[in-house]
Parts: structure tokens; C-alpha cells; sequence
């Protein structure tokens, strides 16, 4: 018997240690020829694929995304924004409106998998293609294929001729192989959210009218005009998608980030030049302490484009508005620069984990604009926290673990991916302490990036970091609804001591802080830990350690050793970074009269 157990237990062994070492991705290498007709925006290209399956499985089908179909009246992406309760208002019901010059489209005429014939059929967005052969394991085919399309007038992220006039936004435009892992194929129709892609090479040559001027993923390795057309040679390395845009009135400037990349600035020169001018300066910083705080940027050069249509993400580079306020575009900049550390690099499966991209950015986007403003706020994601309030009061709430084209209202899908996502990673600071917190993002994304980390890797290595258990705050947070509500619910006084009675009013529990005012100025700090943390780690350098709260106890308490006339105020959460929905129940002053302002407060914002 016993040496059964020991060979079942050296099996597990292995199996654990071989979870380790058995990641695998796949490895797409696009070589790519495309002719654009800017006389009726249409396109024709052929596309050379050498496509890795370092997958342990033998596959004998794969898919391609063909975006532009979604620009069609009747798409997907049409039905659903012509039925959802409250549509985005650039897409509405325009789509279902489109001429046939207007729509977008892709055909594919010839593919082949190392020359011989492939069978597929297009399924809207999706082109299902059936191998002569299979492709095995640990092995590479070529696939070529011959395409073309037609560029939509812009309704959302790509097209042409937008509101800011900008002639073309290639996002999402050619024939895309879906991603393939672990978990199967991820071949998304294109409803209106986000991306996944297969990490590879692209070596890109666009040919079209020679006045244009180009911008856009990749490094420029040349150009050349020839019989009034103008090609342009793009490659770039370990990326997931390749996105450009061109217009004959765009203006390009670029600045060095020190020991970073080349910035790139292609705009449009009307009355807003002189503040695109300002604004560069003002980008490079935003890389350089982006830098310092989350990991450092990977690639060569980033360029910031003139899209006309909000602003997306795309590996090196974004497309964003060209007008409104000098402080508005440099925000909006950072955000969406920002993605190519969470969506560009590490990658996540967006559709899935959503929050993973757009939350991690926000935070970001929060964290880096309040220094470079030098603001210095208590709390930088203000804004989010009171969204998130308001959201968990709201029937419409929906977990944040709802893949992104599933949330019922966008205004779900808004607040779940961006705030709730940015609040996240705020409020785990408060759990795991700032120091271990900041030196984990940075080892997340050393460690992942290239890889398409999932939120299990990025818990482990906060687990890491912190020494800490947080199965229990991943689970609540992101795969229910649970919301947080500590309460001050009593305070007996007597001549030598407080006794103040604590109460969970909520269905999510959290470590707790307690500050103490005196009234000569000095302060104690109390802390409360979760039993299931299995470690303590209070935001407070100092501070009174009152045992494990367990999660099962709605309710605690705390003795204070000083007399109810030396106590200024009691207060849960001094830092402002639990996501308490009700702070009208956090403080108790001695002053009956500030208690009572502060429990009827005109706003929800900290007195």
C-alpha cells in the first residue's frame, strides 16, 4: 500500500511540475500584398500565412475573422445594435442604413494549405475553412490566400471618411486567423466588442495613391513612388494585429522617449495643429513614467493617428479623435497608448476578460495622469469607485465575469470593464499592501507578457508577491455581485474606554482598517484581516492587530483604551480604496453634531 501512495503521489508530482513547463501558444507569420483604390475604396491582396500549431492536438479546421462583414445591414453587429436597450450612439441604426457603396465587405477567392485546395464557407464574420490535411502537432503549414473588400463608410473603429474627414482607418481589415489554445478555438462573430489574436509577424506592402501619407503598425522599412502610386513597406515582430490609416492631408511629426521608443504623431493640419504640437511633449512623459511604474514598453516606435472615430487600440499605435480640449486628447491618449501593455503585449482574451484589458488601463490611465498633473489625489480613481456605487444599486448589474458582447446594457459592460476593472486592482492594494501591489504588476507583466496571461496567472503572482491567499477576493469580485458595507453600527463609552461595535451590513467581506483620531492630533490605526487571507497585510505601516475577522461573522468589535472625551473621530477605511457602496456609515465623531452631517451628506463624496 505504501508504495502505492508513493507512485500516485509522484504522479501528481509530475503532473503539477508539468503544468508549468506545458504552456504552448500558437505562431501566425503574415506576408502580406494589398492594393487599395482610393477612387472606390476597394482593395485586393493576397496574404501568405505560415501558421505553428505548438498545440498538443491535431486540428483539421481553422477560422479566419472577416470583420468588415460586420458592416452590412443585417450583421450581427447591426441586429444587436438595432435591439439592445441602450445602443452605442456612433453605431445606432446606421449599419442597417448603408448603400452598397457604403458597406464594408471581404471576399476570399482562392485559399490553399501547402498548395493544395482548402473547402470554406463564409458565416458573416467568420470563414470556416476544412483542411485537405491535418495539421499535427509541433508543426507549420502555409496557407495562401487570395482576398478582397471593400472599405465601409466609417460607423465604428474602421472605415473611411468619418466625421473628422480622415479618408481611411484599417482596423480589423483582412482576413485574421482566430486564435487557438488551451481552451479550443475562439472564433468570435464581430458583435461590436473586443479582440484575440494570434501572436506572430507581419510583413505588410501597402500600394495606393502616392499622395497619401501612411501610419500605422510595424516599423517603416521603405517606400517607393511609382506611376502615380506610392508603396509602402511595414514590418513588425510579436504582435497579434496589424492596423493602419491613411490620408492625403495628414501631418507627421515624431519625438524620442529616452530610452524608449520613437513617437509617432500623424494628424491633420487644420486649426487644431498647434495643439498637437503641445501635446507631444506631454505624450512622451506619458510613456516614460508608464514605464517606471508598469514595465517597459517593448517595441521600437508607437504612433498616435488621427483616427475621427473616439479612440482605439492597436499594437503600436492608436486611433483617436483629432479634436476637442489639450487636456481631454492627452487622456484620452493615455488610455488608449496605455492598452499596449495590457491589450498589445500581455494580450488577454478580451472577449472573455474584458475588465483584464479595460480595467487594467483605466488603472493605469488614472495611476499615470495624476502624476503627470502632479496632483497628488488621496484617491486618483474617484470616478470609478463613485460608478461603481452607483452600479451596485443598480438592477442591471451583471457580473464582471460576463464575456463582453454578453452584458445586457453597454452601460453594464461599461462600468464592469472600466470601473469595477480599475477598482479591482485599486482595492487589491488595499488588500495586499501598495509596496507588494506595484512590484507585482511589474512582475506580471515581465512575466506574461507574449503569453495571454488569464486572471489565474496574474492571481498567483499577487499571490507571490503578497504571501497572501485571494482565491476568496477574485471569486467575489469578479464572479458575483457581492458588494461591500461596513458599518460603525455602535459606540459605548464609560470613563476609561470605547467599545465600538463593527458590522458587516454587505454580502462581500474585506480585511478592515480603522483609524482613530485623538483630539491632540495623534492617530491609531486598527486592523481587521480576513481569516481566509491566511496573513495580514493593513495599508497602515503601524498598527493594532485585532485577530481574524471571519468571513461567517457579520459582526466584530474594538476596544479603545482612552476616555470618549480624547477621541476626535472613528473612521473604516482611511485610504478611500475599500469599494464601500454606503460611506455614510464609515465615521463616528464626538461631535454629535458632525456625526449627523456626515450620515445625511448632500453628495457621496468625502466631506
Amino acid at each position: 500500500m505504501r508504495k502505492f501512495w508513493f507512485s500516485l503521489l509522484s504522479v501528481f508530482f509530475f503532473l503539477g511540475a508539468n503544468a508549468q513547463s506545458c504552456y504552448w501558444q500558437q505562431k501566425a507569420e503574415y506576408t502580406m500584398d494589398v492594393s487599395l483604390d482610393v477612387s472606390d475604396n476597394t482593395f485586393d491582396g493576397t496574404q501568405k500565412l505560415v501558421y505553428t500549431n505548438n498545440s498538443p492536438d491535431t486540428l483539421n479546421e481553422v477560422f479566419y475573422h472577416l470583420y468588415f462583414n460586420a458592416f452590412q445591414p443585417g450583421s450581427m453587429m447591426d441586429v444587436r445594435s438595432r435591439n439592445i436597450k441602450d445602443p452605442d450612439g456612433r453605431v445606432e441604426d446606421r449599419i442597417y442604413h448603408l448603400k452598397s457603396t457604403e458597406i464594408g465587405f471581404q471576399n476570399i477567392h482562392k485559399l490553399n494549405m501547402n498548395g493544395k485546395e482548402c473547402t470554406f464557407h463564409i458565416e458573416g464574420t467568420v470563414l470556416e475553412v476544412k483542411l485537405p490535411a491535418p495539421i499535427p502537432p509541433n508543426s507549420s503549414v502555409t496557407f495562401d490566400m487570395k482576398f478582397s473588400g471593400q472599405v465601409p463608410l466609417q460607423i465604428r473603429r474602421s472605415g473611411r471618411d468619418n466625421k473628422e474627414g480622415i479618408r481611411y482607418t484599417m482596423t480589423q481589415w483582412y482576413p485574421k486567423m482566430a486564435e487557438y489554445d488551451k481552451e479550443g478555438w475562439h472564433a468570435n462573430p464581430y458583435v461590436g466588442r473586443e479582440f484575440h489574436g494570434v501572436f506572430g509577424t507581419f510583413d505588410i506592402t501597402l500600394e495606393l495613391d502616392k499622395d497619401y501619407v501612411v501610419g500605422g503598425t510595424g516599423n517603416l522599412i521603405g517606400s517607393e513612388v511609382e506611376n502615380g502610386t506610392k508603396t509602402w513597406h511595414f514590418k513588425a515582430e510579436n504582435v497579434h494585429d496589424f492596423a493602419w490609416a491613411a490620408d492625403p492631408d495628414f501631418k507627421h511629426d515624431s519625438m524620442k522617449v529616452e530610452n524608449g521608443p520613437m513617437l509617432h504623431f500623424y494628424y491633420q493640419t487644420d486649426t487644431l495643429a498647434q495643439q498637437w504640437k503641445e501635446i507631444q511633449p506631454e505624450v512622451v512623459r506619458l510613456f516614460e513614467i508608464m514605464n517606471a511604474k508598469f514595465g517597459k514598453y517593448p517595441y521600437k516606435q508607437f504612433s498616435v493617428i488621427q483616427g475621427g472615430d473616439g479612440g482605439m487600440e492597436y499594437p503600436m499605435c492608436t486611433m483617436i479623435l483629432g479634436h476637442g480640449s489639450k487636456e481631454g486628447k492627452i487622456g484620452l491618449i493615455a488610455h488608449e497608448s496605455f492598452h499596449n501593455w495590457y491589450y498589445g503585449v500581455l494580450a488577454t482574451n478580451e472577449f472573455k476578460y474584458p475588465w483584464m484589458d479595460e480595467g487594467f488601463t483605466s488603472y493605469a490611465e488614472d495611476i499615470v495622469m495624476d502624476s503627470l498633473m502632479e496632483n497628488d489625489a488621496q484617491n486618483p480613481l474617484a470616478r470609478s469607485y463613485r460608478n461603481v456605487r452607483y452600479y451596485s444599486q443598480q438592477p442591471f448589474e451583471e457580473p464582471m465575469s460576463t464575456p463582453a458582447d454578453f452584458f445586457n446594457t453597454n452601460i453594464a459592460y461599461g462600468i464592469s470593464s472600466y470601473s469595477k476593472g480599475s477598482v479591482f486592482l485599486h482595492q487589491l492594494s488595499y488588500v495586499i499592501g501598495q509596496t507588494d501591489f506595484d512590484r507585482g504588476m511589474k512582475t506580471y507583466f515581465d512575466e506574461w507578457k507574449f503569453k495571454h496571461p488569464t486572471p489565474e496567472d496574474f492571481k498567483r503572482v499577487m499571490e507571490r508577491e503578497s504571501g497572501l491567499e485571494l482565491d476568496w477576493y477574485f471569486e467575489q469580485f469578479i464572479n458575483t455581485t457581492h458588494y461591500i458595507d461596513y458599518a460603525i453600527d455602535t459606540v459605548e463609552k464609560d470613563l476609561h474606554n470605547v467599545i465600538v461595535k463593527l458590522k458587516r451590513e454587505g454580502t462581500m467581506p474585506m480585511p478592515i482598517d480603522v483609524k482613530v483620531t485623538y483630539k491632540d492630533g495623534s492617530t491609531e490605526m486598527y486592523y481587521y484581516p480576513l481569516g481566509i487571507m491566511r496573513g495580514k497585510k493593513s495599508t497602515a505601516k503601524d498598527y493594532k492587530y485585532l485577530g481574524d475577522w471571519h468571513w461567517t461573522h457579520p459582526e466584530n468589535g474594538l476596544e479603545i483604551p482612552m476616555p470618549a472625551n480624547k477621541i476626535e473621530k472613528i473612521e473604516i477605511d482611511p485610504s478611500l480604496r475599500l469599494a464601500d457602496v454606503d460611506l455614510t456609515n464609515n465615521k463616528w465623531f464626538m461631535d454629535q453634531k458632525k456625526n449627523q452631517e456626515y450620515r445625511y451628506p448632500k453628495n457621496e463624496d468625502e466631506k
